[in-house]
């Protein structure tokens, strides 16, 4: 079996790049099941249901989210109204909209737990996602794999949730910084991990933004507004081998360009 995970869609050039990509990936690496955040893919702040629907229709099965994942009010309203496929952090506090699990169907048969956490080392305060992820495995009861994004920003809250849950689930894979980061492994329990898996978008300006208005911030220390940049669009995640098991025999990072002229969709930032 094999997961493919795609980094913090940001914006629309974070669109284009999946959309001019996905197709790609999914005939050279065939996956089972093919998983993304998209909590920056309207403008770099949530998603609106058009996004989400375009995203599912491109070819990926099920939607993450993170910090922003309330941000847009459309996007909170999918929300509220049960979009199965896209999530939010399960470990919001409860009267939140919206859910932080899903459960695919999986092509040879079985199904797959897609779990989304956010964590709470320099971020707003939410509950528990160590106690969080214990009560949802417990739910799960051990069913199939299971994969799991940790929107987080610490990298040592991101290996602690991995080194916690070794053995437990199939991956654990973390967001939020888009910053790629180097230490994909497999831990002793058969557990995937990567600290971050990066950005889909522009990698021309600073983390998905354009520059101007990020240096104004840093030298000024005031208010501008922030716009997603343009140039050099990558295409960033991982894909992920289980064994019948659910467990994680081989994991490796992606870190693709968009060449010029490949096919584009999207309306709007």
């Amino acid at each position: 079996m094999r997961l493919l995970f795609i980094a913090d869609i940001m914006g629309r050039p974070g669109r284009d790049a999946l959309a001019a990509l996905l197709p790609k990936l999914r005939a050279r690496l065939a996956p089972d099941c093919v998983i993304a955040n998209a909590e920056n893919a309207a403008a770099g702040t949530g998603f609106t249901p058009q996004i989400a629907r375009s995203l599912l229709g491109a070819g990926v099965d099920c939607l993450t989210g993170g910090n922003h994942s309330f941000d847009n009010k459309e996007g909170a309203a999918y929300l509220a109204a049960g979009a199965e496929r896209v999530l939010r952090p399960h470990n919001y506090p409860p009267g939140n909209p919206g859910s932080g699990r899903a459960v695919l169907p999986l092509p040879a048969g079985g199904e797959l737990l897609v779990l989304n956490l956010v964590g709470r080392v320099f971020m707003p305060p939410v509950d528990c996602p160590f106690r969080c992820a214990d009560a949802a495995l417990a739910e799960w009861g051990g069913r199939g794999p299971v994969f799991v994004d940790m929107h987080a920003e610490a990298s040592s809250e991101k290996l602690a949730l991995g080194r916690y849950l070794d053995g437990r689930v199939s991956a654990v894979v973390g967001t939020h910084t888009h910053v790629q980061t180097a230490d994909e492994r497999i831990l002793p329990g058969g557990t995937a991990f990567l600290s971050d898996a990066g950005m889909t978008g522009p990698h021309g300006g600073i983390i998905g933004m354009a520059s101007e208005a990020v240096l104004h911030r840093f030298l000024h220390q005031s208010p501008r507004r922030f716009e997603v940049a343009t140039g050099e669009l990558r295409l960033q995640g991982a894909w992920i081998d289980l064994d019948a098991e659910g467990r994680a025999t081989a994991i490796a990072r992606l870190d693709l360009p968009l060449a010029a002229g490949d096919a584009a969709f999207g309306e709007g930032p």
